[in-house]
């Protein structure tokens, strides 16, 4: 159990130092989920399996009383299971399967063309010795250059914009992933975020995101924990001609409907049978 209220947590830094990882970040807010003072052993990419004796090459990693815990989902599980008096990150069984639901779709959709935008800031942003590294295989990754891979971002930005809708659509009606409070739904999805905010050196959000709410109030908890030095502003981005709709003002259809009678569906009746918008 852990000595003093305290875990081992390795971190996983950039040059400015900020933590990079998404899961690193997932991982720092489940710990302090449970209530736990981090023992940070901070470092890059080169020399994880240096800096835990061999134990691993990939991060997150914890060490709770001298025995090694690693991967983020791994991590999650034994706190829950060796803690649980403490907060749970998974109260119920049916976040675990939306968590990994909605995780999947946000790194397809999402995260990974947000990596894309920004590869090369992400591995000009790293410790000298990480970048031969990071260039070798992010360019394994991305299948080019670069720098190649990163030109025209500010064309694709917008459309990743567009694509967040879904959890805009989510946080519409409810504060937290998890309903009235944080769970690791919502550490989940905001490492992406905190990831984007360390490699991001043009804005990837407009200022008036419906989103910003929710993630301002995840990166205000346990301190401000989000709030780590050397992170880029992730608003400003502004909308140009012929580019999409950066967010849509409100959901349409299926569950977000409210069917009262026939005056609440009238023009949405007019609009798929007459083609009319208003009333």
């Amino acid at each position: 159990m852990a000595q003093n209220n305290t875990i081992t947590f390795f971190d996983l830094t950039m040059a400015h130092g900020a933590t990079t990882s998404p899961f690193v970040w997932s991982t720092k807010f489940a710990l302090k989920h449970k209530g736990f003072d981090l023992d940070v052993v901070p470092g890059g990419f080169t020399g994880i399996l240096d800096r835990t004796g061999g134990v691993t090459e990939r991060l997150p990693a914890i060490v709770d009383d001298g025995r090694f815990v690693l991967d983020s989902w791994g991590i999650v599980e034994y706190l829950d299971a060796t803690y649980p008096d403490r907060p749970l990150l998974i109260p119920h069984p049916g976040v675990a399967s939306l968590a990994r639901a909605v995780d999947a779709w946000f790194w397809r959709m999402i995260v990974g063309p947000w990596m894309r935008c920004f590869c090369a800031d992400y591995r000009d942003l790293c410790f000298e010795q990480d970048k031969a590294y990071v260039t070798h295989s992010r360019e394994i990754m991305v299948g080019m250059r670069l720098e190649e891979k990163q030109a025209g971002r500010e064309d694709r930005l917008p459309q990743i914009s567009a694509e967040l809708e879904p959890l805009r659509i989510a946080l519409r009606e409810t504060p937290w992933l998890g309903g009235d409070a944080p769970n690791y739904a919502d550490y989940r999805i905001i490492g992406p975020f905190l990831f984007l905010a360390s490699v991001a050196t043009i804005p990837p959000l407009a200022e008036d995101d419906p989103v910003r709410d929710w993630v301002e109030r995840v990166r205000a908890l346990f301190g401000g924990l989000g709030h780590h030095p050397g992170l880029f502003p992730l608003w400003g981005l502004r909308r140009r001609e012929g580019d999409p709709e950066l967010f849509a003002p409100q959901g349409q259809g299926g569950i977000h409907k409210r069917n009262t009678g026939p005056e609440s569906t009238r023009a949405e009746t007019r609009r798929i049978t007459e083609g009319m918008t208003q009333d």
